[in-house]
């Protein structure tokens, strides 16, 4: 992580213009609005277009780096014996090194990007493609408890699997059991809200951002700790969605309630050896970090760089040589959506070195100093963005303000008031998280009509945020 600070031998960095924050804004900004111009939104449809835009934007970056006159503090003693062994300047201080002019700051500013981008891909692709050797067949009787029982148990798997992971195991049964009902919409909100979101609190390969704090230092375990915010939610949620819904099946007509009651399958799983493979990627993202001596114990045995993630793809290689064949084929998985967040997470995490850089330096200078005004900036800007580079942002600024009991640096109030911000209101509209879109789309393509993004955005706001204000003088004041 790059920091503003004095180097080993006194002499200060730079901090960076506000200028050089526009490529990381102007990528977050076209992921966000050229998928709703009409005139962009084909063009933007192409995943070689989205990464065409992230490198573009994260050469400025790197140039910028690159031209820069003092060099770059960098935490990352790997990174450093690689650059001082292919004969880059830099010199080394207390487990960090301090780049040199030109090249050598651009490649470590560029190679401590990856440090953080590889394993981040790495989870999300391996979830992505061992769920997708799932498959949930059936189609029951869809009253309003049986979609109350679908949504509780999304909400549970999103913290087990990732919220990419559950909402693409669930999302295509959950239509097949209410296709015989015409009030739809309302569900695959709930779902976009519980699943592809909130869901994804209690463990880091939940959901990106918390994921990003793993990384960052974050024990594995913690989020655990926020099952009462989790359980709290996810419990109002889904009170409220059975009165909705029970409502519109009131308004459901006769002969479509007749064919929901006489067209039934049985509920039946194929590829459950899949289960086996997700297990390994969690047990291996839990004990597999490097530098960190395996299952904590002292002296043991210390997995390599990307030893964790050379296990996790060993698991997808498993999932796609054992899952029945034409099983993927029946659950329409492809590769689009997941290389989608890989091309613009390149850019992505290119691009925030800046901000972040500046944040460590000004943090303090926001103004943005109690829980609840983390709560709501990262809840806001993880709204309008997307909430794993929100989640870094934010992370960064509090570790510069301290506190008495502290997680990864971060004082643990503000950690638990970024953790559900990101998380949470990544709801609340349809670029917030990346399932959300994935879910919109495929219910779509399932013939369900769904509301516009500022039509989503109705639901949320009437929804969504008076929960978190409730969820502030609860737990965050």
């Amino acid at each position: 992580m790059l920091l503003a600070e004095a180097a080993a031998g006194g002499t200060e960095h730079p901090i960076p213009s506000l200028v050089w924050v526009l490529p990381f804004a102007a990528l977050l900004l076209c992921i966000a609005i050229l998928p709703l111009i009409h005139k962009t939104e084909h063009w933007w449809h192409h995943n070689k277009n989205k990464l065409l835009v992230a490198l573009a934007l994260a050469v400025i970056t790197l140039g910028y780096y690159f031209m820069r006159h003092n060099g770059t503090h960098v935490h990352d003693h790997w990174l450093g014996e690689t650059l001082h062994h292919v004969g880059m300047d830099i010199h080394e201080h207390d487990g960090a090194f301090t780049t040199g002019e030109g090249l050598a700051t651009a490649v470590g500013v560029l190679g401590n990007a990856l440090m953080e981008y590889i394993p981040f891909i790495s989870l999300l692709f391996s979830l992505y493609v061992i769920s997708g050797g799932i498959g949930v067949r059936g189609d029951i009787p869809a009253h309003p408890l049986t979609n109350v029982i679908f949504l509780a148990i999304g909400g549970v798997l999103a913290s087990l699997i990732g919220t990419t992971g559950a909402s693409m195991l669930l999302i295509r049964p959950l239509l097949k059991t209410n296709s015989e009902r015409k009030h739809v919409v309302h569900t695959v909100i709930f779902f976009i809200f519980i699943v592809s979101n909130i869901g994804g609190t209690l463990l880091p390969i939940g959901d990106p951002p918390l994921f990003l704090g793993y990384l960052k230092g974050v024990p594995f375990m913690w989020t655990l700790a926020l099952w009462k915010e989790w359980a709290t939610v996810i419990g109002l949620l889904l009170v409220v969605y059975y009165f909705w819904d029970s409502v519109a099946y009131k308004k459901e007509t006769l002969p479509d309630i007749q064919r929901d009651e006489t067209q039934v399958r049985k509920i039946t799983i194929a590829g459950k050896v899949n289960f086996i493979f997700l297990a390994g990627v969690v047990f291996a993202t839990g004990t597999l970090a490097p530098g960190k001596p395996f299952l904590g114990m002292e002296g043991g045995w210390e997995p390599f760089t990307f030893c964790r993630e050379f296990v996790q793809l060993a698991f997808v290689f498993l999932s796609l040589y054992f899952t029945p064949g034409g099983l993927r084929k029946e659950n329409n998985f492809n590769y689009v959506a997941i290389l989608e967040v890989a091309c613009l997470f390149i850019g992505i995490f290119i691009c925030m070195q800046v901000p972040i850089e500046i944040l460590n330096a000004k943090g303090p200078e926001l103004g943005i100093n109690s829980a609840w005004k983390f709560f709501w900036a990262t809840g806001i800007l993880s709204s309008c963005l997307d909430n794993a580079p929100t989640y870094v942002v934010f992370f960064e600024t509090a570790k510069t303000l301290g506190g008495a009991v502290t997680v990864a640096g971060v004082a643990e109030p503000f950690l638990i008031a970024i953790s559900l911000g990101s998380v949470f209101m990544g709801a609340n509209t349809y670029i917030g998280n990346g399932p959300n879109f994935m879910v919109k789309s495929i219910a779509e393509h399932e013939g369900v009509k769904m509301p516009s993004f500022f039509g989503y955005m109705l639901y949320s706001g009437l929804i969504l945020i008076p929960t978190f204000i409730l969820v502030t003088l609860l737990f965050i004041c």
